[in-house]
């Protein structure tokens, strides 16, 4: 396989083919996983929404078919992503988009940093010794280089992602005022009061529970 592909050429229909098939499980996934994209970890690809984001990998299919090398790697990449997706797509689903996001946020608030960011590394480095081992021992093959890019490709983005979306999380924290929680009424005089108590526990929306 050349590192260029003519247009119309059966290579390059193979190539868009590929890229269909991964690029069309990665959106399926993320759909099934998260329909208005409230779930979405990509900025840019919650901003396009499936009205554009559907065309705009369209297109891109068309376009890097003729690249065998990366049309490989993204393909890899996507695929990884679609079957991360799908691992917990279903728990998504039946939970519901805004519970499930209160309910992640709950659980990395309650977790110590340190812990969340050395399991994301044991997460990522090793899949990306895997692609690492794959691109050295491919030789001069290009499909097996391709492969192993799109390994580490997955292992940076998943990376990325993730501590993207902690930064954010602590940064809306810290600018978050309080929360204000009711107790049980005390009498003062005879008449029933209830005393307002701090409460600095807030879900990523800004809304909180009970409220």
């Amino acid at each position: 396989m050349h590192e260029y592909l003519a247009f119309g050429s059966r290579d390059y229909w193979l190539m868009v083919l590929l890229l269909m098939f991964s690029r069309g499980m990665d959106i399926l996934s993320t759909w099934i996983a998260t329909p208005n994209l409230k779930l979405e970890g990509n900025p840019i690809a919650k901003k396009l929404g499936w009205r554009w984001g559907i065309p705009v990998n369209i297109a891109m299919c068309f376009g890097m078919a003729f690249w065998p090398v990366t049309a490989i790697a993204i393909s890899t990449t996507s695929v990884l992503v679609a079957a991360r997706n799908f691992q917990s797509a279903w728990l998504m689903r039946s939970m519901g988009e805004e519970n499930y996001r209160d309910w992640h946020v709950s659980r990395i608030q309650e977790t110590r940093i340190t812990l969340y960011l050395f399991c994301l590394a044991g997460n990522t480095v090793l899949a990306a010794i895997v692609g690492v081992a794959v691109i050295y021992f491919s030789g001069e093959l290009l499909i097996p280089l391709a492969i192993g890019l799109g390994i580490v490709t997955y292992a940076i983005a998943v990376a990325f992602y993730s501590i993207l979306g902690v930064w954010r999380l602590r940064r809306a924290a810290d600018r978050r005022p309080p929360r204000i929680r009711s107790v049980p009424a005390i009498l003062v005089n005879g008449a029933a009061l209830k005393a307002p108590l701090a409460d600095s526990c807030a879900c990523e929306t800004g809304e909180y529970p009970g409220k």
